[in-house]
């Protein structure tokens, strides 16, 4: 073999003596295989079953000649330097023998018995085998499917088979990674063959032979991980992570992931059904083993973009099966850091199949498939079920992890754990639905979580509408409305919760509590501190007309539209614009008169739009321009006095058309769409054509009206979009931390002596400050620590 590979390196077609040369020695090389071929069959026959200890030095020999011939095999491009068409036929034939050879070997080996009294010889043989196998499969891995199949078939089988001899002696991190990688390397030839035939629009043919069969090679790949695993799961302490980056790449390489390379509908089809179905028991076998667990739900995973989604999937495959598992694997994946938290952490990260949406498709109880839903629906579903099977000694651990996720810093994930909960009221009893109003209300009350805002209110009107009368009432009593400290409650339920009765009730004693507090502030020093009780009034008062407002009597309806036209008149443009409480006051303002808008004065109109006028000159937040869009799009209802028709009239449509001309595009579509409402209804033609002060508003809002888009996105331009949005908006996995080089104390010591000659510069122009030489003293200090630290 030696001579030969030195000799293939000068073969050309014209140098006749050297390619005969080396036609003879691969002549030499195929007899030499078929007469190995002949001795292994000739073993084969002599006794049915062949001791080991009688062809002890059989198999390395043979094994050492076929992968060397193997490895010529898949060398030769380079080895005869693009001279192959020469010696092609040779080389067929001794890639034929070696196959033929290796076969007859595995199967005389397949006849071979080891007792529980192996000698460690026997042993030792057996193992140096299968090592010796598995570094030929990593040599064959692309050259032929069914000559890759066997051979590691016949690796599985006899470790199976001689499990409790060789298990301890096996290098099993080895051939886990060779299984790995080789499962890998299919796959990723499927998606190549499944993209070729996409692009080149063809659906037969030698290409889909050939996808079909790397498609049952990854099946068979998938078989032999789970029979494998299953044997020696015990010895895979070490392995967990190739494991789970074995599902996170063929997750990130296929539909739904933004980064899966475009292929048919059937070829992903055929892939799901054939090879990711017979890969799915593996995270059975996986769940009741704890390093596995760790890996898993470990906080230092550091994934990259591309294998958020496949983590959340994961978890999500892991909380499906959970249910089916005994208590003990349930408990180890439900305490301490438990799935729920990770699953929602891993939710978060994945903004741009979110955003853009990616769909799944959802299996029903029949086994069938639905319509695809997002990926927020799904995992919201998914959730759900999971929170139907917990056990009850797990719910401790299912409570922590929905509030830490609702009151965690990302919207999206907040709105999964609320809508998570809504499930929970629902599928809960009124007694566990009442204990959890009674915890969320505490929490509003409380003084150390007054930041929980909106968020909870989701929460507290899922469980409310799910208790009955009798709990309905009690809440009512729990925390009586015309109490103040129980106003922070109040202005986060929808009072539609409650029933006919108690909800005009409710509603009546939150105006006058509302109202109480209001006027408290207006009659003393309109303090800025006290804002935020005064705010929560506020709020309570827009909920009751929210939900209960034709259930107000008139006289109640008066009383509140003459206190908040008392709160216009100290209301100043530059103070709401420097304080945030009172543009959140503004803003309250500007939804509740929305309900009295018709019976507004001309004095309070006159007010109202001096003031929003002047604030737009100050550049007010991008809140306070959407309640003031809101205003505006409930305007079209009012006849404007004719005493204010001159102030007013010129206001509103310089707001209306700055609104309109707003850069941010929430804003823009709110005021479109705020504009268009006002156009239809209101009496004040005229005004129209004033707030379409430009060309360019007028365009835009034209084309809103004829629902023209402005900008037609492309599919994949939107897809890459939301790749680089990722990048820009996620923070990368922190870089494994390296001992510097020379060349960075080159630098840095060159810092410092340049920051020395500096300082001479300047002390040679003139006195220095004061503080200087205090300041050298201590450089002098620290500078006498690093040379100590240095020696």
């Amino acid at each position: 073999m030696c001579e030969l590979s030195t000799e293939a390196k000068g073969l050309t077609s014209q140098n006749t003596e050297l390619r005969n040369t080396v036609r003879n020695l691969l002549q030499t090389l195929v007899q030499l295989l078929e007469t190995l071929t002949s001795c292994v069959r000739y073993v084969s026959t002599l006794q049915e079953c062949v001791p080991l200890e009688s062809i002890r030095t059989l198999p390395a020999s043979v094994f050492y000649v076929i992968k060397s011939t193997f490895t010529h095999c898949k060398d030769s491009e380079s080895v005869y330097c693009g001279q192959l068409h020469l010696i092609s036929d040779l080389l067929q034939a001794m890639f034929k023998e070696t196959y033929s050879l290796q076969k007859q070997l595995m199967e005389l080996l397949d006849t071979i018995s080891m007792g529980s009294a192996s000698t460690e010889d026997n042993i030792t043989d057996m193992v140096s085998v299968i090592h010796t196998v598995l570094e030929i499969c990593s040599v064959i891995s692309n050259m032929d499917h069914a000559l890759h199949a066997n051979t590691w078939k016949f690796i599985i089988k006899q470790s199976l088979k001689h499990h409790s001899l060789l298990q301890c002696h096996l290098k099993h991190s080895d051939i886990l990674s060779g299984l790995c990688n080789d499962t890998l390397f299919s796959f990723h030839s499927c998606l190549q063959l499944a993209e070729q035939m996409k692009m080149s629009e063809i659906q037969e043919g030698t290409d889909l032979r050939l996808f079909q069969k790397t498609v049952k090679l990854c099946r068979f790949f998938a078989n032999s991980l789970v029979h494998y695993t299953k044997e020696f799961l015990s010895f895979f302490s070490d392995s967990c992570s190739q494991l789970h980056q074995l599902f996170l790449q063929i997750y990130s390489k296929f539909p739904p992931s933004l980064y899966a390379p475009e292929i048919s509908e059937v070829h992903r089809d055929e892939i799901s059904r054939v090879f990711l179905v017979a890969l799915d028991p593996l995270i059975n076998q996986l769940l009741p083993f704890s390093p596995f667990m760790e890996q898993v739900l470990s906080e230092k995973l550091g994934l990259p973009p591309e294998q958020q989604l496949p983590q959340c999937l994961i978890l999500i495959t892991i909380m499906d099966k959970l249910s089916s598992q005994p208590e003990e694997v349930q408990t180890l994946w439900n305490t301490g850091k438990s799935s729920k938290i990770s699953l929602f952490f891993s939710f978060q990260q994945c903004s741009g199949e979110l955003s853009l949406p990616v769909c799944l498709p959802e299996v029903i109880s029949t086994g069938q498939l639905t319509a695809p839903i997002t990926l927020y629906h799904y995992v919201c579903v998914h959730l759900c079920s999971f929170i139907a099977s917990t056990l009850p000694s797990h719910f401790p651990q299912l409570e922590y992890a929905l509030l830490d996720a609702v009151l965690g810093p990302s919207m999206i994930t907040s709105l999964l754990a609320m809508d998570s909960w809504c499930f929970l009221a629902r599928y809960g009893t009124a007694e566990l639905c009442a204990h959890h109003v009674a915890v969320i209300a505490h929490l509003q009350t409380s003084s150390a979580f007054w930041f929980l805002s909106f968020l909870t209110d989701y929460c507290l009107l899922a469980c409310l509408v799910h208790i009955n009368f009798c709990l309905q009432v009690e809440f009512a009593h729990k925390f009586v409305p015309e109490e103040v400290e129980n106003l922070a409650v109040w202005q986060h339920i929808s009072l539609k919760a409650l029933n006919p009765d108690l909800r005009k009730q409710v509603a009546c004693q939150l105006c006058v509590a509302g109202l109480t507090q209001c006027k408290q502030w207006l009659n003393s020093r309109h303090a800025l501190g006290e804002l935020r009780c005064v705010n929560t009034a506020l709020s309570v008062l827009l909920a009751a007309c929210s939900f209960a407002y034709d259930a107000l009597e008139a006289e109640l309806q008066t009383s509140v539209l003459g206190v908040l036209g008392q709160f216009w008149t100290f209301l100043q443009a530059k103070q709401v614009s420097d304080e945030p409480y009172l543009q959140q006051t503004l803003c309250l303002l500007l939804h509740l008169l929305e309900f009295f808008i018709q019976a507004l004065d001309a004095q309070l109109i006159t007010q109202v739009f001096s003031l929003q006028s002047s604030l737009f000159q100050l550049d007010p937040p991008d809140h306070v321009r959407l309640a003031m869009v809101d205003f505006l799009s409930s305007m079209g209802k009012v006849f404007i006095p004719q005493e204010a028709q001159r102030q007013v009239v010129p206001q509103l449509s310089c707001v209306f058309a700055s609104l309109l001309a707003d850069q941010t595009w929430l804003i823009h579509q709110h005021a479109l769409e705020a504009f268009t409402h006002f156009a239809e209804e209101t009496s004040h033609e005229d005004v129209i054509p004033q707030c379409l002060n430009s060309e360019e508003t007028k365009n835009k809002v034209v084309s809103f009206l004829a629902k023209t888009r402005q900008v037609e996105e492309t599919t994949e331009a939107r897809t890459e979009r939301m790749k680089q949005e990722r990048i820009t908006c996620s923070p990368l996995a922190k870089r494994a931390c390296h001992s510097p080089s020379e060349e960075q104390y080159k630098s840095a010591i060159g810092t410092m002596e340049g920051a020395v000659e500096a300082v001479k510069l300047l002390l040679q122009k003139g006195s220095p400050p004061a503080w200087l030489a205090m300041k050298l003293e201590a450089l002098h200090a620290a500078i006498a620590i690093l040379r100590d630290s240095v020696r």
